[in-house]
C-alpha cells in the first residue's frame, strides 16, 4: 500500500517513525480542530479509509488474541471498553479475539431514561463528553481486569482520564490497554507507569505498532493556516467531487435482524449475544446480496458513527456470500478532516451532510471520507433506528448525499435495542391477572397490533335507548361507563362522507401520527410501550406502531385500557403493565383532547402508581392541555366518524360493579355481528399509505415543536367554562369541545345544539349531517378556539325539545 502522508509531511514538516511496517497501516491528514493540527488516519480502522471489512475485522480480532495470550486464565473474567466513536467496532473485535469478554463502548448519545454510570473526557477531541449507559451497571463493577480499546494513543491523556474514573467506581488490580498504533513519546509513557503505580495495579499494552510522530513547535499554527488556505482554494471540492451521471433512488432494504439482539455495545454485548449475530449473519449477507445488482462490482457498506461493528460483520458475511463483488467498509463520522485530492493525501474526499440521529450537540455536520469518485457500484447504508429519522431522507441528508455518488443505493436501519433498567415489581399475584385479549378472537385488528387489557363482555346485554340513558345519567341514577348506547349505524350518505373525509385527511392525519412519533421516540423512550385509552386511542396506538415499525425497524408493544371520568383509569391492567414493562417506558396515548378532563382524570389516577408519566400523547390537542402532539389544530381525525367499526369492532369501555369485580379487568363487547360494516383496518392502511410522502414534513415540524413553547395553555378549558356559562348549563361536563367530542354526541348523547366556527369548512360536513338527521339546529360564530362544540341540554326529559321548540329526533 501506498503511504498516503506526503503531503502533510512536505507542507508541515511533520514526521512518522517507528517500527517496520507503521506507514502500512497509517497516513496523514490536516484536522480542522483548533487543539490538534494532524490526524493519523488508519487504513484498518473502517473509519476514514473504505477497507476490505475481513482485513478491518482481522485487525482487531488479531489484537483480542494477544490480549488473551497476555492475560492468561483471567481473560475469562475480563471485560472490553471500547471509545467511541472511532474505536467502537475495534473494541468490539478485540472482545471477539479474547473469546469470552462482554462487550461496551462509551458513546456521546444520551439515551433516554438511561443514567450514565461514569463518563470521561477526551482532551483533544472536537466532541469531549464520553457516557457509559451500559445496562446492567454490574458490567463495569465486576472483578476481572478492564481492557479498554482505542484506535491510536497519542498523548495517553484519554486513557488516563478514563483508567482514574473507572477505578474510582470498581478498583481493580489488572488492566490492559489496546491500540493499533502507540504513538507516545517518553513523558507520556512516564504518566502512564505512574498511574498504574499510584492505584496499585497492573497496566499492560497492547499495540499492533508502535511508532513516533515529529512535529514542529508552530505546527498547530501553520496547520490551521494551511487548512484555511486550502479551504479558500477548494471552497466548492465537496459538492464538484466526481459523481455518476444519474442519481440512484435509495432503496430501504428490511433486514431481518433477530429480536432483542443489541445492534452495538452501547449498552453492552454479551458472548451470547455475538453467537445470535454469527447464527444470523449468513441469512442477512444472502438478503444483501439478493438486493444487489447482478454480474458484481465495487460495493460500499457505510456504517453511521457509532454503529461500526454490526455493519462491519454484515460486510464481511456479504465479502463471503459474495465473491463477485469487491466489498468494502467504512463509517460516517463527527471528525473535520480537510479533503485534498492528491495520491500523498489521506483523505482524497469529503461529503459532508447533517446529523440524522438528533444528537445532543445539535443537527452536526457530519461527514463520510474517500467515497466520492471512488467508484463503487453499489452502496449499503446501515444505521439504527435513532437515524432513521426524516432528516436521513431529507434534501441534503445523507442518503440524498450518496445518492450522486453510486448507481445502487440501498439503507437498512438496525432496531434499537434499549436497555431494561431494573425497577420494583409489584407484588406477585400482579402477574395473575389475565394476559390481554387479541385479534381475532377480540377485535378485527391482528394479534400484534394491540392486546386489550380488558374483559369480554360480548354476550353481556348492556345497550341501552340514548334517551334513557341520558335521562338516567343526568338524573344521578347511573354513570356513562354502566351501560353501552346502540351501536350507530351510518346511513349510505354517511358512510360515503366518511371516506371521502378519510381521502381528503389521510395525509394530514399521517402527518400528526409520525409527529407525535418522532416526539415520543425522542423524548420520552427510544423504546417505548404505548398504551392507548380505549377506545379512541386505539387507532391512533395501532398507527403510532406501525409508523415506528416502518420508519425505525422499532417493534413497538401496545395496549389498550379503560379511563373513565370520575372513576379513574383500570387499577388491574396498571398492575399488568408494572410487572411486564418498566413504567417509566409507557406512553398513554388517546385520539384528542377536548377539555382536559381526562388528562385531569389520569393526571390523578396515577398518583397512586409511581414510575408513570401521566403526560398523555395525542394526536390532536386543541383544548392546549399536553406537551406531546401531533398537532392543536381541531380538525376532522375521521376515526372519530365511527364508532366500533373503526376501532376494531370493540364498545366503548364497562365499569360496573355486578360485573367488573376487584380482580377484573374493566370489560368491553366485540361487535363480531358489525364484521361487513368494519372499516377499522383499511383506516390504519389508508394513512399509512401516505407515511413516505410526509416523512420530510414530519421531519420539519418536529423539529418546530422541540424548539417552540409546548407548554398547555389550558385554552380550552377556558373556552368551555365559558360556554357553560353563555347558554345557561352551568356544567361543563355537559360542553363537549372539539370535531370528536361533538361527533360522539351527536352518535351516542341527546344533543341540544352544535356551535361551530363560520371558517370550519369541510371538516364538519359530517357534523352538519349528523344534526341534520338529528334535528338539531348549527350556531356558528366567530370566537371559538375550537372547530366546533357540542351542547348537551342540561335538563334532559323523554321529551326533550331542541332550541327552536321542536322535538328531539332520536332515530
Amino acid at each position: 500500500m501506498v503511504w498516503t502522508g506526503s503531503w502533510v509531511a512536505e507542507r508541515l514538516g511533520v514526521r512518522l517513525s517507528g517500527a517496520p511496517g507503521i506507514e502500512d497501516l497509517l497516513g496523514l491528514a490536516l484536522r480542522r480542530n483548533p487543539k490538534r493540527a494532524h490526524l493519523l488516519v488508519s487504513h484498518v480502522l473502517g473509519k476514514h479509509v473504505p477497507r476490505s471489512p475481513r482485513v478491518v475485522a482481522e485487525a482487531g480480532r488479531a489484537l483480542g488474541r494477544e490480549v488473551r495470550a497476555l492475560l492468561g486464565p483471567a481473560a475469562d473474567e475480563a471485560v472490553v471498553l471500547g471509545y467511541a466513536e472511532t474505536a467502537t467496532g475495534l473494541g468490539q473485535c478485540v472482545a471477539d479475539g479474547i473469546g469470552t469478554a462482554p462487550y461496551l463502548h462509551s458513546t456521546r448519545r444520551p439515551v433516554p431514561g438511561v443514567t450514565p454510570v461514569g463518563g470521561f473526557e477526551e482532551a483533544h477531541s472536537h466532541a469531549t463528553s464520553h457516557l457509559l449507559l451500559p445496562a446492567d451497571p454490574a458490567l463495569l463493577t465486576a472483578p476481572g481486569p478492564l481492557v479498554l480499546v482505542d484506535d491510536e494513543f497519542s498523548t495517553g491523556s484519554t486513557v488516563i482520564n478514563t483508567l482514574r474514573e473507572l477505578h474510582a467506581l470498581r478498583p481493580r488490580t489488572r488492566y490492559v490497554v489496546v491500540a493499533l498504533t502507540d504513538m507516545r513519546g517518553p513523558a507520556d509513557r512516564a504518566r502512564l507507569d505512574a498511574l498504574a503505580a499510584e492505584l496499585d495495579a497492573r497496566v499492560d499494552l497492547v499495540a499492533a505498532v508502535a511508532g513516533h510522530v515529529e512535529l514542529p513547535p508552530d505546527v498547530l499554527d501553520r496547520g490551521l493556516a494551511l487548512v484555511a488556505a486550502e479551504e479558500a482554494q477548494q471552497a466548492d471540492r465537496e459538492r464538484t467531487a466526481e459523481a455518476v451521471r444519474s442519481r440512484a433512488t435509495p432503496l430501504r432494504l428490511e433486514l431481518d435482524w433477530p429480536a432483542g439482539l443489541p445492534e452495538g455495545g452501547r449498552h453492552g454485548f454479551a458472548p451470547a449475544d455475538r453467537d445470535r449475530l454469527d447464527a444470523a449473519l449468513p441469512a442477512l449477507a444472502e438478503h444483501v446480496r439478493a438486493a444487489l445488482p447482478e454480474g458484481g462490482g465495487r460495493l460500499l457498506v457505510l456504517g453511521t458513527e457509532e454503529l461500526m461493528y454490526a455493519p462491519l460483520r454484515l460486510a464481511e458475511a456479504v465479502e463471503t456470500a459474495a465473491p463477485e463483488w469487491d466489498v468494502c467498509f467504512s463509517t460516517t463520522t463527527r471528525s473535520p478532516v480537510l479533503a485534498v485530492d492528491d495520491p500523498g493525501y489521506a483523505i482524497r474526499t469529503a461529503l459532508t451532510f447533517p446529523a440524522h440521529d438528533d444528537p445532543a450537540d445539535g443537527p452536526g455536520p457530519r461527514y463520510t471520507y474517500n467515497v466520492a469518485g471512488a467508484g463503487f457500484d453499489a452502496l449499503l447504508l446501515v444505521t439504527d433506528a435513532a437515524g432513521d429519522t426524516p432528516a436521513l431522507r431529507a434534501p441534503g441528508g445523507l442518503l440524498d448525499t450518496l445518492a450522486g455518488h453510486t448507481p445502487r443505493l440501498l439503507y437498512a436501519a438496525l432496531p434499537h435495542h434499549a436497555p431494561r433498567v431494573p425497577h420494583p415489581r409489584t407484588a406477585p399475584e400482579d402477574t395473575l391477572l389475565p394476559e390481554p385479549l387479541r385479534g381475532p378472537a377480540f377485535s378485527s385488528y391482528p394479534a400484534d397490533d394491540v392486546g386489550w387489557l380488558l374483559q369480554d363482555l360480548s354476550d353481556t346485554p348492556l345497550e341501552a335507548p340514548t334517551e334513557e340513558r341520558e335521562e338516567a345519567i343526568q338524573s344521578g341514577g347511573a354513570h356513562y361507563a354502566e351501560s353501552l348506547p346502540v351501536e350507530y349505524q351510518p346511513t349510505p350518505a354517511y358512510q360515503r362522507l366518511y371516506h371521502d373525509a378519510l381521502d381528503a385527511s389521510a395525509a394530514r392525519v399521517a402527518t400528526a401520527v409520525g409527529t407525535v412519533t418522532e416526539t415520543v421516540l425522542a423524548e420520552r423512550s427510544p423504546r417505548p410501550v404505548l398504551v392507548s385509552l380505549a377506545r379512541a386511542g386505539t387507532p391512533v396506538g395501532v398507527l403510532m406502531r406501525r409508523w415506528a415499525r416502518e420508519r425505525h425497524g422499532i417493534d413497538v408493544p401496545h395496549y389498550a385500557v379503560s379511563i373513565v371520568r370520575g372513576r379513574g383509569i383500570d387499577a388491574n391492567a396498571l398492575r399488568w403493565l408494572a410487572a411486564h414493562h418498566d413504567p417509566r417506558d409507557v406512553v398513554f396515548v388517546d385520539g384528542w383532547t377536548g377539555k382536559g378532563a381526562i388528562t385531569r382524570e389520569l393526571a390523578e389516577a396515577l398518583q397512586d402508581f409511581p414510575g408513570f408519566d401521566p403526560g398523555i400523547a395525542v394526536l390532536a390537542d386543541p383544548g392546549s392541555c399536553v406537551r406531546t402532539y401531533g398537532t392543536r389544530e381541531d380538525f376532522l381525525i375521521p376515526s372519530a366518524c365511527l364508532n366500533s367499526t373503526v376501532s376494531g369492532l370493540i364498545s366503548r369501555t364497562v365499569l360496573r360493579a355486578d360485573l367488573v369485580g376487584p380482580d377484573d379487568f374493566h370489560g368491553a363487547k366485540f361487535y363480531r355481528e358489525l364484521a361487513g360494516a368494519d372499516v377499522s383496518n383499511a383506516f390504519v392502511d389508508t394513512v399509512a399509505d401516505r407515511f413516505g410522502e410526509v416523512a420530510d414534513a414530519v421531519g420539519q415540524r418536529v423539529k418546530e415543536l422541540a424548539a417552540g413553547d409546548r407548554a398547555p395553555t389550558w385554552e380550552g378549558w377556558r373556552a368551555v367554562e365559558r360556554l357553560s356559562e353563555e347558554y345557561g348549563i352551568n356544567d361543563v361536563n355537559l360542553v363537549k369541545p372539539g370535531v370528536g367530542e361533538t361527533t360522539r354526541v351527536l352518535l351516542r348523547r341527546v344533543p341540544w345544539r352544535i356551535v361551530a366556527r363560520r371558517d370550519a369548512g369541510a371538516d364538519l360536513d359530517h357534523i352538519r349531517l349528523l344534526a341534520e338527521q338529528r334535528g338539531v339546529p348549527v350556531e356558528e360564530t366567530d370566537d371559538l378556539p375550537y372547530t366546533c362544540v357540542g351542547l348537551i341540554h342540561p335538563r334532559y326529559t323523554r321529551g326533550a325539545t331542541g332550541a327552536d321548540g321542536k322535538a328531539v329526533n332520536l332515530a
